[in-house]
């Protein structure tokens, strides 16, 4: 097989998780914006992270709030949250357009989406600059997930939360399973 290099540095085939963010401040309404750079940092403390543009209006609320939650959404809200991307909270508020329900969170000021199957409360410890993006460092203050989420043996159903990826312009489902940690030694 034979490799070819492509002049297409800014386009990543790695699929990145996507996700809708909220954010409020004291004087203005909460916004949500669409982010699919992001991901854990450490879980002990537990840190995540995610990657503004400068330019997006949520970029200022962020800046001067310190706090945020990352919503997870499932594959029934990808119209939703394609949205949310396009379109700028400075001059619609997407939870009126999209008829999604904020919900309060339990740490921060930032409401929790509860269409969302997973919401994880965060205060932003670093912001870092390294290019095009800012990257809001965020220690996780609090976790919710749908009851209906949760297995019987108290972890996460992934069937049940149905998160999905952006990849090459393009939304795209997890797929099935294709083994657990540590299969390769285990034998199964």
């Amino acid at each position: 097989m034979n490799k070819k290099m492509l002049n297409h540095l800014n386009i990543s085939p790695l699929p990145e998780p996507t996700v809708l963010v909220t954010v409020k401040t004291e004087a203005k309404e909460p916004n949500i914006i669409t982010i699919a750079w992001t991901g854990v940092f450490s879980h002990s403390p537990a840190v995540v992270y995610i990657a503004v543009n400068p330019a997006r209006y949520s970029h200022s609320l962020l800046e001067e709030s310190k706090e945020y939650v990352i919503n997870v959404p499932s594959e029934n809200l990808a119209k939703i949250v394609d949205y949310c991307g396009i379109v700028s909270g400075k001059n619609v508020n997407k939870f009126a357009e999209t008829g999604l329900t904020a919900l309060p969170a339990t740490v921060v000021k930032a409401p929790l989406i509860k269409e969302c199957a997973v919401n994880i409360e965060c205060r932003v410890k670093d912001v870092l600059n390294y290019g095009s993006h800012d990257l809001f460092v965020g220690e996780i203050v609090a976790v919710h997930y749908d009851e209906e989420a949760i297995k019987a043996d108290g972890n996460p159903d992934l069937e049940k939360i149905r998160p999905y990826g952006y990849s090459l312009g393009e939304y795209r489902a997890m797929g099935e399973k294709l083994g657990v940690a540590g299969y390769s030694k285990r034998g199964g």
